[in-house]
């Protein structure tokens, strides 16, 4: 292994990538960039969507250079399988991002892709089956994690960081070279990709992280002594990756909703709903996933017992169960919201058929006409004397009175704004009335 040749590949791979995305990023922030005919998505978009492809370039590139000039050694070819499979996948992530691509189609990629890194490797086939089904899980996992501007990016560069050590102090050091050149090339898409992020992973860059980092864990793990308890330092690798999978798995499990319909209830979705900015959601992220890896890379290196790990394990569990607590998806509609009590206290209106307030049945006119209209719109007689009196309440014995005394013109009206029926009346005020004008005739 030629160290100084691996430590040479990944500055080339940081200053490749901060070059292409420059370039991209400028290209997407340029204002004359037409949309695209047929009302689709601006151009700029797809430019910022795709923006995962610099990384790829980067590393690829890096990688691919090393491995001419000889850098891998011995591991060359279990190298190159990794930079082949990485690659397939990154491709076919491309491809989704431009057009969308069945689920079962880029599923059969990543395991074609699998199986060639596991032939390249020269794997047992009861290890090359567990190889690929690891590569498979935790490459949709760690893809899941780009949901978040910055996080994914974070999360990978932890998890390299440790795959590096874990490669430099046991195994294989020339499987060092992919994850030397991948934290390179993410610390360099960082850049761009930081809230507010200009450019994004996408399915390519997505794709080709979650692979490189699966593939390069699952080769390194392999390549260890068999002494060393090398197994069960391979889930701690992943385990936020992994956590963030459960979440969302059980999330939508309980609500009943299907488990490939992606909807906001990840991990950076719910820490946004307790009041975290997006950058802190990152952060959180990526120092949750420095725990376990550390803990991993140390149990590796057997300057830790494997029990340690069990603490990140119970805190990764305790983590998921609190994120589980906080809701990540609104109440359901129902058709019966627009007769709400609510809603008929703010605008005043019953819903049609609903008892009035009193507990009595509503009454109709003679005309076929609600109480509500009938007492909205009184209508009023003049008596002989110009006094207005409703109609509806006639004053028994007060028709032709020549007391000058008019009944009032509106009635009173509620606190919701409806005018009341007076009650009706009961004679003595007209009679009353009457005594009066005698004594002044």
């Amino acid at each position: 292994m030629n160290v100084l040749g691996i430590i040479a590949s990944g500055v080339a791979a940081l200053f490749i990538t901060v070059a292409l995305a420059k370039s991209a990023r400028r290209m997407a922030l340029r204002p004359h960039v037409p949309d695209e005919p047929g009302g689709r998505a601006p151009r700029a978009e797809a430019l910022r969507r795709t923006g995962g492809a610099t990384a790829v370039l980067g590393v690829g590139t890096a990688t691919g250079v090393a491995l001419w000039l000889g850098a891998a050694g011995d591991a060359a070819s279990s190298v190159a399988g990794l930079l082949a499979g990485a690659g397939i996948v990154a491709a076919l992530g491309l491809v989704h991002d431009l057009k969308r691509l069945r689920p079962a189609l880029r599923l059969a990629a990543q395991i074609a892709a699998a199986i060639l890194v596991v032939h390249l490797a020269g794997l047992s086939p009861a290890a090359g089956v567990l190889a690929v089904l690891w590569i498979v899980l935790v490459t949709n996992a760690f893809a899941l994690l780009d949901h978040a501007d910055g996080l994914l990016t974070a999360v990978g560069l932890v998890t390299a960081a440790g795959l590096l050590a874990c490669a430099a102090v046991g195994g294989d050091p020339a499987l060092a070279l992919l994850p030397a050149t991948l934290v390179a090339g993410l610390a360099g898409f960082l850049l761009h990709n930081w809230h507010p992020a200009r450019l994004r992973l996408g399915a390519s860059g997505a794709q080709f992280t979650g692979f490189a980092l699966a593939a390069s864990g699952a080769l390194i793990q392999a390549a260890a002594p068999s002494g060393r308890a090398a197994w069960a330092a391979l889930p701690a690798l992943a385990m936020v990756a992994l956590a963030d999978s459960a979440l969302v798995l059980i999330s939508r499990r309980r609500a009943a909703r299907s488990p490939l319909r992606d909807t906001d209830d990840h991990i950076a979705h719910r820490l946004r709903r307790v009041r975290v900015t997006v950058p802190g959601a990152a952060v959180l992220t990526a120092l949750w996933a420095a725990v376990p890896v550390a803990t991993g890379t140390l149990v590796h290196a057997e300057l830790l017992h494997p029990a340690f790990l069990l603490l990140p394990l119970a805190g990764t569990a305790a983590a998921v169960f609190a994120l589980l607590r906080i809701p990540a998806y609104g109440p359901p509609r129902t058709g019966s919201s627009r007769t709400t009590p609510s809603r008929t206290a703010s605008t005043g209106v019953a819903p049609s058929g609903a008892a009035s307030s009193g507990g009595t049945p509503p009454r109709t006119t003679p005309s076929g006409a609600t109480p509500s209209r009938t007492a909205a719109a009184p209508r009023t007689e003049a008596s002989a004397t110009g006094a207005a009196i409703p109609a509806a309440a006639p004053a028994p014995g007060a028709e032709g009175s020549a007391s000058g005394q008019a009944a009032p013109a509106s009635p009173s009206r509620t606190a919701a704004g409806h005018p009341t029926v007076p009650p009706p009346p009961t004679g003595r005020p007209a009679a009353e009335a009457a005594t009066a004008a005698a004594e002044r005739g």
